[in-house]
């Protein structure tokens, strides 16, 4: 079997058993990138591959240092990796060089994985598609002329075309999913606070978006999880988790899951996104599992108004200060000067009124988990898109007001920081993969990654390689 092939879990165990080196590995890794790399651009600002190379045959002959020990990543380009450029796919930022590695890399580096390079993201991470002005536009290796999806899009194509066994990204509006559904992968966004992000800046007010772990196995999902979680005492919002990789393997048991489709007609949907849907949910009923059909649960505007407002919000605190130099604010991309010029013009009581709209969903979800175990929506609205489009302006013959109105659906867990896990079901008639959200209440990242680990073994969905590869 091609070792590119493996899961990171198994590539880990033949490492640790020496059924192949760290060299072996890094050298496959290389010429998969060589290959493929020019036809999707998934991975930006690859290193030396000498340098590279040698950093594998250090590993090799050095004690393993955790799982991770010599197994090559790339790291989400809006996240800092010590001696590599974070552009954050900005002109104002290409080239620039990070000092320091933020907290999630350092400690991926301290369980010995090999950082390789970036993996492409929209400009700020703003957006469901991959592209920007620095390296340009990530493909989708199933159908090329269509997206990767995003932010973490070029993770989930290098997930894909087996460029890596293994990768981080970062979930605001979907960015963990999304790019999971559109490249036949799984994406993980975990309860908010159980991946805690660096000490810097405002560490109170902006609970919106969290990293996490991307996989083409949930097993790997809860190992990577695992290495990225953990309290750090510079932090007041983190939380103490429990690990989920031990627990992956067990029965979650049978499962009351409420399928909430389009939200009660809120939400446009592309044709043969439902029937695609329901059809994943069936095979779940089949594996034990109870399926019915939820009402939508909370009123779809005033949940959509406190995302946009506390949003924006939160992009202004981010951006703000660029915006308001005249010289540079040109080069901020159109969805971005709209997100801050909104942030900064909101008033203290728009900021209140949107988070006790977020307050109160909370309520009524805490309510909802009473009485099921997992709610489930579509990864998203519609097929990977067309590749060459800033955003779709229709869906269904519904029109989307905003650059970022058709994610709508991965409203309802952002919003208030739930778990979510993206399982791929397949392909629809054009080839093109899709996937379902597997939402739960908060703190149950561990029965997410079960489910969708008896999920796996009755499908293995991944092992669908795209034609490229």
């Amino acid at each position: 079997m091609d070792i590119l092939d493996l899961d990171a879990h198994a590539q880990a165990d033949a490492l640790a058993r020496r059924q192949f080196s760290a060299h072996d590995l890094m050298q496959a890794t290389l010429a998969r990138i060589d290959a493929i790399n020019p036809v999707v651009n998934a991975i930006v600002s690859l290193q030396d591959p000498d340098a590279l190379l040698a950093q594998a045959r250090a590993a090799d002959a050095a004690e393993r240092e955790g799982w991770l020990h010599g197994i090559p990543i790339a790291i989400k380009d809006l996240a800092n990796a010590a001696g590599l450029p974070t552009s954050q796919g900005s002109p104002l930022f290409a080239g620039q060089i990070a000092q320091s590695d933020d907290l999630m890399v350092a400690r991926l580096r301290a369980a010995g994985a090999i950082v390789i390079g970036k993996t492409n993201t929209p400009e700020f991470g703003l957006g469901s598609h991959t592209y920007n002005p620095v390296h340009g536009r990530t493909r989708n290796p199933f159908d090329p002329s269509r997206s990767a999806g995003g932010s973490s899009g070029g993770a989930a194509a290098a997930l894909a075309t087996r460029m890596l066994s293994v990768a981080d990204g970062s979930d605001m509006m979907g960015s963990l999913r999304n790019p999971a559904g559109w490249n036949n992968v799984y994406g993980m966004r975990p309860s908010w606070g159980t991946v805690p992000p660096s000490p810097e800046g405002d560490m109170f007010l902006h609970q919106l978006s969290t990293a996490g772990p991307m996989a083409r196995s949930p097993t790997d999902l809860a190992m990577l999880l695992d290495t990225m979680t953990g309290p750090d005492p510079r932090l007041p919002l983190c939380q103490h988790s429990h690990a989920c990789a031990p627990t992956i393997a067990e029965d979650p048991g049978a499962l009351r899951i409420g399928w909430a489709g389009d939200w009660g007609g809120a939400f446009a949907v592309e044709e043969g996104i439902m029937t695609f849907s329901e059809n994943a949910l069936r095979q779940l009923e089949s594996m034990g599992h109870h399926v019915a059909a939820l009402k939508a649960p909370f009123d779809a505007d005033a949940m959509w108004q406190s995302w946009c407002d506390l949003r924006s919000f939160a992009v202004a605190g981010g951006l703000a200060d660029i915006y308001d130099d005249p010289a540079r604010r040109d080069a901020l991309k159109e969805a971005a000067q709209w997100e801050v010029g909104r942030g900064v013009a909101l008033g203290a009581r728009q900021i209140q009124q949107a988070s006790e709209i977020r307050s109160d969903w909370m309520r009524a979800a805490t309510a909802l988990f009473q009485k099921i175990d997992v709610m489930v929506l579509p990864s998203a609205q519609l097929w990977p898109l067309d590749g060459t489009l800033d955003f779709p302006k229709r869906i269904a013959g519904r029109a989307m007001d905003t650059y970022h109105r058709w994610m709508q659906v991965v409203i309802p867990a952002s919003l208030i920081g739930l778990p979510v896990v993206n399982i791929p079901c397949g392909f629809n008639d054009d080839g093109l993969p899709g996937g379902l959200q597997l939402i739960g209440p908060r703190g149950s990242n561990a029965r997410l990654l079960q489910l969708a680990q008896q999920w796996h073994v009755e499908t293995l969905w991944p092992q669908t390689r795209p034609p490229e590869v």
